[in-house]
């Protein structure tokens, strides 16, 4: 699943869209490393999202897309905010 999209179905981020443009400005890394809006998630994965000046940091359970939003929250674990 692409970041752009597992950003969304997590709810970390609400649109889309605006998951790409946050990753087109480079305010997501994976594993430490910038992360394009195509990125492929995988399990285990870290990512780091930067909102102004406060930072995510979640560590990716799965990339199942979720039947409903309740369970959204257990695709990822907080480590950081």
């Amino acid at each position: 699943m692409r970041i752009d999209k597992y950003l969304k179905v997590s709810r970390l981020i609400k649109r889309r869209t605006v998951a790409n443009e946050v990753a087109d400005a480079g305010r997501i890394l994976v594993n430490g490393r910038p992360a394009k809006a195509s990125y492929a998630v995988k399990v285990d994965d870290v990512i780091e999202i930067t909102f102004g000046n406060k930072p995510v940091k979640v560590k990716v359970l799965s990339t199942d897309a979720p039947m409903g939003k309740d369970v959204a929250r257990e695709m990822y674990q907080v480590i950081e905010e």
